[in-house]
């Protein structure tokens, strides 16, 4: 942990956060562990379609001061726009319907790897689709295994570079996967007494659209949505609180931390300007226990 990480106390939580079961570098338990050690009240991890790594996230946390909420983060669409929804306060017990919709993203997932892999090698990318397996630890792969094979074959410098650049969505390389549309995810999120949250608004809906989609989602389930966020400056977190109010959902936040993939992302504190209120917690764990 940086020097320069703050000591929070007890007021702040981060509720949106990557471990080694997608692609974070941190474990679970030393998500837990550097949370607890920057006086995080609350701290979740919402894996990419993947919620392997809550049993270990859990069992860190037994006898810690922080509290562990679990979640996952789902890759969805709208209007044919990727939209991210995170679910939270997912327990530590069986939810067959949403495994099974994991189990179902990771497979698409799996195949659109690939052939990502192919469409390289056939533009002259001499890399090793074995070296890129053997990196996803316990999780699936995603493109920043890619990066880091690009980087170690001297293509690129950087995940960033790899992204913006060889790996760029809308480049000739990148296969997307089939995306489940977002309402649905929202409706059964909502029907298993998960928490639905719309990750990072603005990122690919904007005015009218973004408001039609809160409208809709609200309808169907939508609790809250992402107030707080790293990438956000302050015009837009004003902006989202007052989406929040506007359609009656309630605020999360969170670093959207990945470790070492993303070295400009701290735990808790963003870009170093980041602080969510553990109030978000308390009034999101609040509608949790009312389901």
């Amino acid at each position: 942990m940086s020097d320069s990480m703050l000591n929070l106390k007890t007021e702040y939580c981060d509720l949106h956060t990557h471990s080694t079961y997608s692609d974070g570098t941190f474990t679970p338990a030393q998500l837990i562990e550097n949370a607890e050690a920057i006086g995080l009240t609350a701290i979740a991890l919402c894996d990419h379609n993947n919620v392997s790594g809550l049993p270990d996230f859990f069992k860190a946390a037994e006898n810690k001061n922080v509290n562990a909420v679990g979640g996952v983060e789902i890759t969805t669409e709208y209007n044919k726009k990727e939209l991210h929804i995170v679910g939270l306060f997912i327990e530590n017990r069986p939810y067959p319907q949403l495994n099974e919709l994991l189990e179902n993203i990771q497979l698409r997932k799996e195949t659109a790897n690939y052939q990502m892999y192919k469409n390289l090698k056939n533009g002259g990318y001499n890399i090793s689709f074995k070296n890129i397996q053997k990196q996803k630890n316990r999780g699936t792969v995603n493109r920043v295994q890619f990066a880091n094979e690009l980087m170690r074959c001297s293509y690129v410098k950087s995940i960033k570079e790899a992204f913006d650049t060889i790996l760029n969505e809308k480049g000739e390389f990148y296969v997307p996967i089939k995306r489940d549309d977002a309402i649905d995810i929202i409706k059964l999120l909502s029907s298993l007494s998960i928490v639905p949250v719309l990750a990072h608004p603005f990122l690919n809906l904007k005015g009218d659209e973004l408001k039609e989609f809160l409208a809709l989602a609200k309808a169907n389930g939508l609790v809250a949505m992402e107030t707080n966020y790293s990438k956000f400056d302050k015009k837009q977190m004003q902006d989202a609180i007052a989406l929040a109010k506007e359609f009656s959902l309630l605020k999360s936040g969170g670093s959207d931390f990945h470790g070492d993939n993303k070295p400009d992302i701290q735990l808790g504190i963003g870009k170093g300007d980041l602080l969510v209120p553990a109030s978000y917690y308390y009034e999101l764990k609040k509608f949790k226990m009312n389901i």
